[in-house]
Parts: C-alpha cells; sequence; structure tokens
C-alpha cells in the first residue's frame, strides 16, 4: 500500500517555512499588497521628509486599503498604470457616525465634478478633506462602488476572496478593522475614471486620464480612510479591469483662513468654518 508523504506543513516548523518561503517569492514576483512599514523607508515624495511619510501602500488589483491619519495629512492616490479606481470613504475617527455624504457634497458646492478646491463634505456640514490637486480630471460622485450581487452578474463572482471582489465588500473590510460595520458604509467617491452626464440626463463613460496621474487629498479632520481598488460600476469593459494604485500620504496643516481655497465660496467658506469650531472645541 502506498504511504502518503507527509505534507511540508505538517510541523509547525514546516508551517513557519512555507509561510516565509511564500513572502520571499512574492516579494521577489513584485506583488505586494501590504502597507511598507514603517512608511518611512519607502521612497518619499519630491519635497517631503522621510520621517514625516506615514503610510505608504501598493493597493493591488482588486484590493483595499484602510488608515487613520491625523488633522493636515496629505494624502496622495496615483494611478499607476492608467487602469487604477479608487473608491474613496472617509470617517470622522472621533466620532464615526461622521462621513462621507456624497449628496451634500455635491448639492452644497453645486457641482458634481470633482477637481482642484473641491470638498469632501459630511452630513455636519464640515470638511473631512479637500483636494488640493488633480491630474487627472477623470473622477465620479454619483456612481458609487460596485455590489457584490452586480459582480457576480458580470463578472460569475463578486465575493473579497475571488477573483473578481466588489468594491463595497472590500470597503467592509477596511471598515471592520475600525469598528465599522455593512450598515456604516455610505456611497463613495471615485477617482480616475471619469463619467459625465449628457444633455439628456445620461451617463458618459470618460474612462482613465492614463498612467501616472495623482490626486492630492488634504485630511482636515482626523480620519478613517478606506479605500477600494475595483472597477468602477459602470465601467462598459466585460472583463474585470483594473490595475494598481499607490497611496502615499505625509505630515502637514489643514487649510486656514489665510489659505485661498477657504474663500473660493461662501459654501467653502461655511464648511471651513464649521470645521475650525468643531476642532477648537476637541482641543485640536
Amino acid at each position: 500500500m502506498p504511504t502518503t508523504a507527509p505534507s511540508e506543513t505538517a510541523t509547525t516548523a514546516g508551517a513557519r517555512d512555507h509561510a516565509r518561503a511564500q513572502e520571499t517569492e512574492s516579494l521577489a514576483r513584485g506583488d505586494r499588497i501590504r502597507p511598507t512599514v514603517p512608511a518611512a523607508s519607502a521612497p518619499p515624495p519630491e519635497g517631503v521628509a522621510p520621517e514625516d511619510v506615514v503610510w505608504s501602500d501598493l493597493v493591488a488589483r482588486g484590493g483595499y486599503a484602510h488608515r487613520r491619519v491625523a488633522v493636515g495629512t496629505t494624502i496622495r492616490l496615483t494611478d499607476v498604470e492608467g487602469d487604477a479606481c479608487a473608491h474613496l470613504l472617509l470617517f470622522n475617527a472621533l466620532e464615526p457616525w461622521e462621513r462621507l455624504n456624497v449628496a451634500d457634497t455635491v448639492k452644497v458646492q453645486w457641482q458634481a465634478y470633482a477637481g482642484p478646491g473641491y470638498l469632501l463634505l459630511s452630513d455636519q456640514g464640515r470638511v473631512l478633506a479637500s483636494v488640493l490637486a488633480d491630474e487627472s480630471g477623470m473622477h465620479d460622485t454619483m456612481y458609487g462602488t460596485s455590489s457584490q450581487a452586480r459582480n457576480e452578474e458580470r463578472y460569475g463572482d463578486g465575493s473579497p476572496e475571488g477573483p473578481s471582489p466588489a468594491g463595497r465588500e472590500l470597503l467592509l473590510l477596511g471598515g471592520v478593522k475600525h469598528g465599522l460595520g455593512r450598515r456604516d458604509l455610505p456611497p463613495s467617491v471615485s477617482f480616475f475614471k471619469g463619467v459625465r452626464i449628457d444633455a439628456d440626463g445620461r451617463p458618459v463613460w470618460k474612462g482613465s486620464a492614463g498612467a501616472g496621474r495623482s490626486v492630492l487629498l488634504r485630511a482636515e479632520l482626523p480620519l478613517v480612510v478606506l479605500v477600494a481598488n475595483a472597477p468602477h460600476p459602470i465601467d462598459p469593459r466585460p472583463a474585470y479591469t483594473v490595475s494598481p494604485l499607490q497611496v502615499t500620504a505625509w505630515q502637514g496643516s489643514p487649510t486656514g483662513p489665510a489659505d485661498d481655497s477657504w474663500h473660493a465660496t461662501p459654501e467653502g467658506r461655511r464648511g471651513f468654518e464649521n470645521t475650525l469650531d468643531y476642532r477648537k472645541g476637541l482641543g485640536l
């Protein structure tokens, strides 16, 4: 009777060696789905001191990232190869029931299309984050992210561990690490895939602006940041198409009254004033 060879993970030592070998092989292939720790060991952006870098993460195709960041943190999202789609959610890290409200973001600013100076608002009339710079111009505030049911219909699977994970399921994985559940996830905003509405009210798919484009955000409150890198829900391509997203963040200061963006619009000024008033009340 033939004998079965023992599994290489049958012992603790074997399991340890197997796990370490997998990490080595993954790094050799260039796979990195975990953040660089410490972040200061990653190459810093131009003009940023290495010790000021607080987050560096290459988010894989169908991956997600999450982080708690301080007031004033600058967050750079980069579409490395030209097919990333960054679905973003923001929460007040001190009181996470205050969260990104896309409807108010659009309504208060009279503008559905994000760009430099755009403010990401909560339902409390406060600015969670502001857009400092935008090299892409291809973003969307209207269609949110993909659901598991929709991805199952389109691609055959939408589970987070499957070949075509849905954006909402990925955001949930990030959220639970900060005590957030499914009911805590509002509609998200997405960067690097453009949608415009034509004169007849129909969506027009604009796609990507190309590889290497970045968006800079500034945290105006302490934030929990959730990012899912998954195809846009109305991407017309039949295949699950998405490429890596680079997230880099470094220490900085929030927007103040001396900043031109503070006074750019009456609505924005009131949002910043509400935010400053809240921070002062907490001694931030």
